[in-house]
């Protein structure tokens, strides 16, 4: 069997001299007591030597029996096995699952429990954890050490395969036509959408330069067929110049800000955001669109190979003491810890989540804490257990006997004037 572990040598010589203390105190008295009955019988006979006679008999009863007690509690008195003494060592086992059950019934309640969690201030703690570099750091070493298996876990067959048919439909729903719209208007607002305007014509200004030659040859090719050989040579070259000339005149038309073709442009990418936000068909359409490109084989493959090298260089940097990945972890930690703590919503969101999360592993948590502590006490060696609860409680259970003899012997007094003022002469 397993004993408590000891405590401090000074503790417990400090406890055991406190506790001799007061046992003498309280065997004195008891002594005083019956010196005091003894003596009595000594004295002539008068009311005064009744009084006294009589109370320090019931001082030294009520000091007997809070002795014996006190003592039944921790031993045999005397070392008799009187039935019901020695409780705590031949109970411990039934007193170990008494106090579990208390414990589990009385103490860790829910209320309890919720009331020690809000007055915690998990998001605040949660912040100062996270903004401490002394427990941030090692968290993000210990994430970025765990992305290798988390990484090959998603390289598994099954995740990749499961990952292939969730993304379609998790990103090319009716909610992604939405999403784009979202997008849109951040770019319509910001103004961005005109510079990708001006980035589409600049790379179709780039594309006519590089291929002017091959569009008068095909121009000229077309004019031969549709007009014939003589007409082709006569004006071919003619036509094939002034349809290039006015490709590039209205490229030039649309090119400055404020023209009418970037602001018809700018109203159609407006009006298809609010069709978007406001048409649930079109905003399928879109999810169906997208839907539709990443399930095609040429994105899998893209994706698969920007996904190996992406993990091949996340695993290569997370294996450095200073890569970009673990400085990248603290921040993030760090910065959540602060949204954490400074968003209301968060707050009141984590406070709740952990309130239910809290509420539902309570009754298991009852259970295994008060198996816990009777496993524990039941284990416990009982000389041990028996010498350590005196050291706690003895030096108070001593005013037991301290009172029980003081109360006996007023009492008795009491008890002794009493009587005799109802019926003359008594003896107690």
């Amino acid at each position: 069997m397993s004993a408590i572990p000891p405590l401090p040598t000074n503790t417990d010589a400090a406890d055991r001299r406190s506790l001799s203390r007061h046992r003498m105190v309280a065997t004195g008295l008891l002594v005083l007591m019956a010196a005091l009955c003894v003596g009595s019988y000594a004295l002539p006979p008068s009311l005064w030597r009744d009084l006294l006679q009589s109370s320090a008999k019931a001082g030294v009863v009520g000091g007997l029996a809070d002795w014996f007690a006190v003592t039944a509690l921790f031993r045999h008195p005397l070392g008799i096995p009187i039935p019901h003494t020695a409780i705590i060592p031949a109970q411990k086992e039934r007193l170990g699952r008494a106090l579990g059950r208390f414990i589990g019934t009385h103490v860790i309640t829910q209320d309890e429990v919720l009331r020690v969690l809000a007055k915690a201030d998990l998001p605040g703690l949660l912040h100062r954890f996270l903004a401490d570099p002394a427990t941030s750091r090692p968290a993000a070493e210990a994430l970025a050490a765990s992305l290798p298996k988390l990484l090959a876990s998603l390289e598994d067959g099954r995740a990749r395969r499961m990952a292939a048919r969730l993304l379609p439909r998790v990103l090319g729903g009716a909610a992604a036509g939405r999403v784009v719209a979202r997008a849109l208007s951040g770019l319509v607002e910001g103004g961005r959408h005109q510079e990708v305007f001006t980035f589409i014509l600049g790379q179709l200004r780039t594309m006519l330069s590089g291929k002017e030659e091959d569009l008068r040859g095909g121009i000229r090719d077309r004019v031969r067929e549709q007009g014939g050989q003589l007409l082709g040579w006569a004006i071919g070259a003619s036509v094939a110049k002034r349809v290039i000339a006015a490709v590039n005149d209205e490229l030039d038309h649309i090119g400055p800000d404020g023209s009418t073709m970037r602001i018809a442009f700018d109203e159609w990418v407006r009006r298809e955001i609010t069709l978007i936000e406001t048409d649930p068909v079109r905003a399928a359409e879109i999810g169906a669109a997208i839907r539709n490109v990443l399930t095609h084989d040429s994105v899998q493959v893209w994706f698969a190979d920007i996904w190996g090298r992406l993990r091949a260089t996340i695993e290569k940097d997370a294996a450095r003491p200073n890569g970009q990945t673990i400085t990248l972890l603290e921040a993030t930690l760090a910065n959540f810890g602060k949204v954490v703590e400074d968003d209301p919503a968060i707050r009141a969101g984590l406070e709740r989540g952990v309130a239910a999360m809290v509420a539902g592993l309570l009754p298991l948590a009852q259970e295994r804490a008060a198996d816990f502590v009777a496993n524990v006490v039941s284990h416990w060696d009982a000389k041990t257990v028996t010498d350590r609860l005196e050291l706690r409680v003895g030096r108070d259970l001593q005013y037991i006997r301290v009172n029980g003899t003081l109360v006996g012997f007023l009492a008795g007094g009491v008890l002794f004037l009493i009587l005799r003022a109802i019926f003359g002469s008594v003896a107690l």
